[in-house]
Formats: C-alpha cells, sequence, structure tokens
C-alpha cells in the first residue's frame, strides 16, 4: 500500500510538514507494510509560500522591511521559474505572529511591510507575484501595500493620511499620480483560504477583527473604515470592493488589491495543488491521508483538506482525515469527501494542551490506523 500523506498546517501548533512527518512516523511504526509519500499543502494561510517554493525548488531572498507597526524587521519572499515568479508570505512582514498579544492594535497595524516585500520583487524583474494572505494582523483592506506602491490616500484637504486603517473613515480621493507602474504590468495573484466579502456580517471587520485583537467598539470602527474606502474606490474606479468573492481575505486586502491592482483572486488550495504537481503523486497513491487543526462544514469552502480530498475523489481514492476539533454528527457533505474523520485526542484536556501534543497524537493515531489496516489486510 502506497499512502500519500498531504494534511495542512494544524493552526498554532505545527506547521504542513511537521504534521505530515509526524503522521509517516506513525505508519511506519505500525504493523502495516506501506510505503509513504509527504506532500504537506497550503491554502493561502500562513506558511503557504515556503511549501510553495519548497515543492517548487526555488529560492529565498532576504530582505528588511517593515513589520505591522512600522518597525524593521528582518523577512525574506521566494524566486521560481527561473527568477521570473515571486512568492510572497503577507505574514512574513504583516503576520499577527509578529506581534505580542500585548500588542495588538487593529486600528493602526497595517500592510505596508507586505508592500515593500512586493516592492523588492519587482526589483528582481519578476513577471509574476504570487501572494499568500493568510495569517495576517492587520484589517486596513489593502492600504499599507497600496501606499508602499505609491497610492497615496487624501482627506478633503489633500493632506495624505498615515495612519492607518484608523483615518479611513476620513478618506476623499486616492493618488494614483505617483503608483509604481512596474505593479501594474505585472501578473498578480492571491491565494485566499476564505470566500468572505469585505463588508457585512461577514465581512472583513466583524469576522476577522476579534480574531486580531478588536473589541466591538472596534469592530464598527473598522467596518466604517472600509466602507468609506470601498466607497471611494467605487466613485474612482467604478468597481464595487463589496462584491468581490474572497474580498474579506487579510482584513480586505484581497479586495483592496483586486480593485486598484486588478489581481486575481483564487481558491488557494486549488492553485496550490495545480502548481506544486499534486495530481502526479495522487496518481501513485492508495491512500489519502490529509487533515488540519479543525474540520468541519467550513471546511468545505476551500480549506485545504477539502481541496485534497476532492481531488482524491476524482480519482476514485479513500481519504482518512484527521483533526483536533470534529463535529459530533458527521455531514453528509462531509461524508462525501473523507470517508473517515478520525480527532486525534485521546483524552480531554484544554486548548493549549491538546496544541501542545498535536505531533503525539498525530503520530499515535497514524499508528493506530496502521495497525487497522494491516488487520483488515
Amino acid at each position: 500500500m502506497h499512502i500519500l500523506i498531504a494534511p495542512n498546517a494544524f493552526k498554532n501548533s505545527l506547521g504542513a510538514a511537521e504534521a505530515a512527518g509526524a503522521i509517516s512516523e506513525g505508519l511506519q511504526q505500525s504493523k502495516l507494510s506501506c510505503t509513504t509519500f509527504c506532500f504537506p499543502v497550503g491554502d493561502g494561510g500562513d506558511g503557504t509560500a515556503a511549501l510553495i517554493i519548497q515543492h517548487c525548488n526555488g529560492t529565498t531572498v532576504p530582505v528588511t522591511v517593515q513589520d505591522p507597526l512600522g518597525r524593521k524587521i528582518s523577512s525574506s519572499f521566494g524566486l521560481m521559474d527561473n527568477g521570473k515568479t515571486a512568492v510572497i508570505e503577507m505574514a512574513d512582514a504583516s503576520g499577527l505572529r509578529l506581534l505580542q498579544s500585548n500588542e495588538l492594535d487593529v486600528l493602526h497595524t497595517n500592510s505596508y511591510g507586505t508592500g515593500e516585500l512586493i516592492v523588492h520583487a519587482l526589483d528582481k524583474k519578476v513577471n509574476k507575484i504570487i501572494l499568500c494572505i493568510g495569517g495576517s494582523a492587520t484589517v486596513d483592506g489593502g492600504a499599507g501595500i497600496l501606499r508602499a506602491l505609491g497610492f497615496r490616500f487624501l482627506n478633503k484637504n489633500g493632506k495624505e493620511l498615515n495612519n492607518m486603517p484608523e483615518d479611513l473613515t476620513e478618506l476623499d480621493s486616492i493618488d494614483v499620480s505617483g503608483v509604481d507602474k512596474r505593479i501594474m504590468d505585472r501578473e498578480l495573484v492571491i491565494l485566499c483560504d476564505v470566500e468572505n466579502v469585505l463588508l457585512g456580517k461577514k465581512g472583513a471587520a466583524a469576522v476577522f477583527g476579534p480574531q486580531k485583537g478588536a473589541s466591538p467598539a472596534e469592530v464598527k470602527k473598522l467596518e466604517a473604515s472600509l466602507s468609506k474606502l470601498r466607497d471611494i474606490v467605487l466613485k474612482q474606479t467604478g468597481i464595487d470592493m463589496s462584491a468581490i468573492k474572497h474580498g474579506g481575505a487579510a482584513g480586505g486586502t484581497a479586495a483592496g488589491l483586486a480593485a486598484l491592482l486588478h489581481a486575481q483572486l483564487v481558491n488557494g488550495i486549488d492553485h496550490f495543488l495545480s502548481l506544486t504537481g499534486f495530481d502526479t503523486a495522487l496518481a501513485k497513491a492508495d491512500l489519502i491521508i490529509t487533515g488540519e487543526g479543525s474540520i468541519d462544514e467550513q471546511t468545505l469552502q476551500g480549506k485545504g483538506p477539502f481541496g485534497v480530498a476532492k481531488r482524491a475523489k476524482q480519482n476514485h481514492l479513500p481519504v482518512i482525515g484527521l483533526a483536533g476539533k470534529l463535529p459530533l454528527e458527521i455531514s453528509t457533505d462531509l461524508q462525501e469527501y473523507f470517508d473517515i474523520l478520525l480527532p486525534i485526542n485521546n483524552e480531554l484536556m484544554d486548548i493549549a494542551e491538546a496544541l501542545q501534543n498535536t505531533k503525539p497524537n498525530l503520530t499515535r493515531t497514524a499508528r493506530t490506523i496502521g495497525d487497522m489496516l494491516a488487520v483488515a489486510k
């Protein structure tokens, strides 16, 4: 039996590659005679760019940029396709993981550093930029990125707004005269792992603001800022940012860059699997094991395990999904793609302890799977 191991990252615990290694270790410890191949996946979330660079034999370019609070940090981006394509991880410059818990400040954290990464990539004369936007600390509609590329956000007196995203409520016009023209001539592809739109109850502020430390009052301010940005962009370009699918991703970054840079927003996992040659690995498999921290109905909206399972089912292959958290009752929609869903936790424990034990729990569960398959065989 040849088993393809293709998990997403287990958020706040294990990266996708580590998770795949833990599962492989458990299978090798079991009584099952099998071979395994690890193909860690990313759906646009934190860590996706590094996986793309790894799978595609790219190189890493170190640079210095600003973090979400404007401090200088060491960061990097990837180059592949003989230097023609840049791969950028938003979280490497504007990520939540770059801040301490007491530094969360969604009214003032911005995405400027990610824009600097894009400028560095343009300096390398790339033709295409792939931007992975998961794990950001920002809800600025991409205003920081756009400022780094030369867009100027002005109030009614013509004064530039610099305190983003809080000051976006004062936005009156966007000056594009100084925009770096190179970005308008390049293909910009954004990998999105959510389908949320920009505004409303399922929008960037309401859904992602609290995850990044926003209070209810700050969520209202963020919604007002993004609404104002939508209004001005609509007035100047005729493009309604609030109508763009995936537009709420990364605090509205997807909508801002789609409207003003004509970025192509794509389903992250589908694009990742096509880009990295997943189907070649899939063709050799007898069984697929995937997983991430939580698998539920939201997984079917485009998360990593769903993308893996969907392709496996197109090839009539069985799929086992592993997760730290599963619904008590597995829906028929989930059963259509996952033949078996297993929780990896063996006993009741709080979330902090569960996160610390993800690796041994994955290994133990995989060993059990191997033993069961050996008995069935």
